[in-house]
Parts: structure tokens; C-alpha cells; sequence
């Protein structure tokens, strides 16, 4: 009876993981944007398990901050601090910056072949239409730059404050016009790399990460809007 009960617990232990797994992935691709209520029922049909597991998943991404918790009100994901947001955003641009020194001065052929082929393949899910992969290409593209720089402070404190932005990044529905504006400033920083192109890379770092928060900054600046007025 007692192994019987272990066995139970470690089912739905792992069920439990997987379940946190895939919620998170929901929440920071913003599939389930800020302020959307998680109807328990709906996702225990969803992932076809019982509440035990489901709500198990829902306390870690409580602790996560990812989703909130009310009695008699129930599970919510949270809402981003767009004060927050700018901020981090703000030294992002610096950071990118920075990098881009560094990275023009340091960054090896083969670190250079291996981004023009993430850059080729984003290229494909843009062309594919494919928002989820060629925003998951982006940022192993980003990632794989400040790897590049060469200095592992810097890509300590970058890949933090990503962390902070990450979420309100997938969140954001980025509109064509952005999209692809957004590629073409990709295809700035590979001819920059490549030296075809006359301005430098800190600029055109910096000037990719501006444009991106400033989008991000203002879809969801119009999403807590209308999430109010909703409520």
C-alpha cells in the first residue's frame, strides 16, 4: 500500500513538471498574456489530468511570479511593471552597445559563420511566417552576440535583465511593419559584422534594442488599457 503511494506521488510529481513546463513556455511566449485568468477546468481538460497536478504547477510559477493567486478569485498571470520594463530596456541599450564594441574587435570567423546561420534560418520562419521559431532564432542570435563579446561579466548581467524582458518580448504582438523592420536591422548587424557596411556595430545595436522596447513598451502600455477596462 505504501509503495503504492509513493508510486501515486512520483506520477503526479512528473506530471506536476511537465505541466509547469509547458504553462511557463504559454506564459513567455505570451499565449497566455498578462492579466488572463486560468480556468483550472479548462486546463485539466486541456493536458487531460486531475487538479492535483494542475495546481501543483500553478504554486511554482506562483513562486516564479509568473501567476498570481487569490482566494475565491483563483489563478491569474501576472502583470508586467511597464516601469520596470523601461528600465531594464534602458540598460539593455547600453549593454548592447557596449557589446557591439567588443564584439567587432573580437568575434572569430567561425563565431561569425555559425551567426549568419541562425541569421539564414530566421530568415526562413520570417518568410514561412513562423513568429513563434523566428522569435526563438532571434534570441539565439542575441544570445550566441554577447557570447561573442567575449567577457562573461557583461554576458552575466545581459543575460539577467533578458530574463526580465523575455516575457514581455513574446507578449507583445508584434505587427508586420515592426517585424519586418526589425529584420532588416538584423540584416544591418550581419553586414556590420561582416565589414559591408559603414556603420558601426555599437550603433547598430543600440538602435535595434530602442526600436524593439519602444514597440513592446507601447503594445502592452495599450493591452493594460484594455485589460482595465475589461475588469
Amino acid at each position: 500500500m505504501e509503495t503504492q503511494q509513493k508510486r501515486q506521488s512520483l506520477r503526479t510529481s512528473g506530471m506536476s513538471s511537465l505541466v509547469t513546463s509547458q504553462l511557463r513556455e504559454m506564459i513567455e511566449s505570451g499565449e497566455l498574456p498578462p492579466g488572463e485568468k486560468i480556468n483550472e477546468r479548462e486546463f485539466c481538460e486541456k493536458f487531460d489530468i486531475s487538479k492535483t497536478p494542475l495546481r501543483e504547477a500553478l504554486k511554482v510559477l506562483v513562486a516564479e511570479g509568473l501567476v498570481s493567486h487569490r482566494q475565491f478569485v483563483g489563478y491569474r498571470v501576472t502583470s508586467i511593471d511597464l516601469e520596470e520594463l523601461r528600465s531594464v530596456f534602458e540598460m539593455l541599450h547600453a549593454l548592447e552597445e557596449f557589446a557591439g564594441s567588443l564584439i567587432a574587435s573580437r568575434i572569430k570567423p567561425a563565431e561569425l559563420a555559425e551567426i549568419e546561420a541562425l541569421h539564414q534560418r530566421m530568415l526562413d520562419y520570417h518568410d514561412a511566417g513562423d513568429k513563434k521559431n523566428y522569435f526563438r532564432t532571434n534570441q539565439a542570435i542575441h544570445a550566441k552576440l554577447i557570447d561573442t563579446a567575449g567577457n562573461p561579466v557583461l554576458a552575466s548581467v545581459y543575460n539577467n535583465l533578458m530574463s526580465k524582458v523575455y516575457r514581455a518580448r513574446g507578449t507583445a504582438n508584434i505587427g508586420q511593419s515592426r517585424w519586418d523592420q526589425s529584420l532588416g536591422e538584423h540584416e544591418e548587424i550581419i553586414a556590420s559584422l561582416s565589414g559591408k557596411s559603414g556603420t558601426p556595430l555599437p550603433n547598430v545595436m543600440r538602435r535595434h534594442s530602442e526600436n524593439t522596447a519602444k514597440e513592446v513598451l507601447e503594445f502592452l502600455k495599450k493591452h493594460n488599457k484594455a485589460a482595465r477596462v475589461i475588469q
